[in-house]
């Protein structure tokens, strides 16, 4: 089922994500709604929140750039209670980034390059490792989304301040986009 991708000013994507149970009810459907919403909406991840649920899922489709990535050939992946352990802040990359829940909005980001970070996989299987490159930008954003954030929090106050008007449109629901959403006005 393709769901409602929550649009900036909802609350939910403020909140601080919770880590799921093992008895969680029914995760393989809300992960198999979060791939289908993610196809439908043309993005390479997507964070629980952002679909209005509190909890620690990030979902990761990077296969569609295998084009130009190789190396994400194959790559699909459900994260269940990620977070991230250690920046290794030795290296930073600068990157427009955009987001589901702020269409039309694409601003550079600086982020480190190497992250450590611990997760479950769909069996439950506990991992941690250190992730690097495009991965590690990807993860970093949708792993902000469980802590509240948005890539538009890393930005610099001057273009907070040139990007104010767009955020204030999202707010208003004034906004365009080929998915499904639910915005922040009632």
């Amino acid at each position: 089922m393709i769901l409602p991708i929550y649009i900036y000013g909802q609350g939910v994507l403020r909140k601080v994500a919770q880590d799921i149970p093992a008895d969680f009810p029914d995760l393989p459907k809300f992960i198999d709604d979060m791939y289908e919403t993610l196809d439908a909406s043309e993005g390479i991840g997507l964070a629980a929140p952002q679909v209005g649920k509190d909890i620690r899922v990030v979902v990761i489709d990077l296969d569609v750039l295998a084009e130009d990535m190789p190396e994400y050939k194959g790559f699909r992946k459900a994260f269940i209670n990620p977070h991230i352990v250690e920046y290794d802040d030795t290296e930073t990359d600068s990157m427009e980034e955009g987001c589901l829940s702020l269409p039309g909005i694409h601003e550079k980001v600086t982020r480190p390059t190497r992250i450590k970070v611990k997760y479950e996989d769909v069996e439950r299987n506990p991992h941690e490792e250190w992730v690097d490159g495009y991965l590690a930008r990807v993860m970093q954003h949708e792993f902000d989304h469980l802590e509240g954030k948005v890539f538009v929090d890393r930005i610099s106050p001057f273009r907070k301040t040139m990007i104010k008007n767009k955020l204030k449109s999202l707010l208003q629901g004034r906004y365009k986009c080929g998915y499904r959403t639910k915005a922040a006005v009632k």
